[in-house]
């Protein structure tokens, strides 16, 4: 059996964590899922056999995987009082697209159903809080992360890190920021897409 746990991390002992809402992060991802909570854990989750990539099973194996990858990732989700999901990278190459899809849609479905209030940042608001503009590289997100958001390691894994960022962005938008950020950044937040929260 594939295991689909890459990465996990806790804060380390002792380290301070604000208090406030629950938020949780999530990059979307059949082979590299980040999540990242507010109350200090990261993981990665997804499907990695380089012999037998997910894309490449027959229909009923993909789907049976697919299935798996959803539930570990809603499980790990929890019930947050706020889940940021990255929006679906739609101008994104390669294959997997459908499969993608699928899966950036069901967790939405889940959370939604669940009552979960959800927000969605872009790729390139996701990059712009973290480091001021709105490209970068994978490093120079992981490098902000691990400037601004220390508590939260990641292991300079960016699914992670792209997690710790949505996670923040959600704090944020809560007027609950885990740090002050600079005008600039913050421009992020004003653009993305927030749910009516009561």
């Amino acid at each position: 059996m594939i295991n689909l746990n890459i990465f996990q991390s806790q804060p380390e002992p002792g380290t301070e964590l604000p208090e406030g809402p629950r938020v949780v992060g999530i990059d979307p991802s059949l082979t590299a899922a980040g999540l990242a909570s507010s109350e200090g854990w990261c993981r990665v989750i997804g499907y990695v056999d380089k012999k037998a990539p997910i894309t490449k099973l027959p229909h009923t194996a993909r789907l049976g995987q697919m299935r798996r990858i959803l539930d570990t990732v809603t499980d790990a989700i929890g019930r947050p009082d706020l889940a940021v999901m990255e929006t679906a990278a739609l101008s994104r190459a390669g294959g997997g697209a459908h499969e993608r899809g699928w899966l950036w849609w069901r967790i939405f479905e889940r959370l939604t159903d669940a009552g979960i209030p959800t927000g969605l940042v872009g790729p390139n608001q996701r990059i712009l809080y973290a480091i001021g503009k709105g490209t970068g590289t994978k490093t120079a997100v992981v490098d902000a992360v691990a400037r601004r958001w220390p508590q939260w390691r990641t292991g300079g894994n960016d699914n992670a890190a792209d997690a710790v960022v949505l996670m923040a962005a959600g704090r944020d938008w809560l007027l609950a920021p885990i740090t002050d950020m600079p005008k600039t950044h913050r421009a992020a937040v004003e653009k993305a897409i927030w749910p009516e929260v009561t």
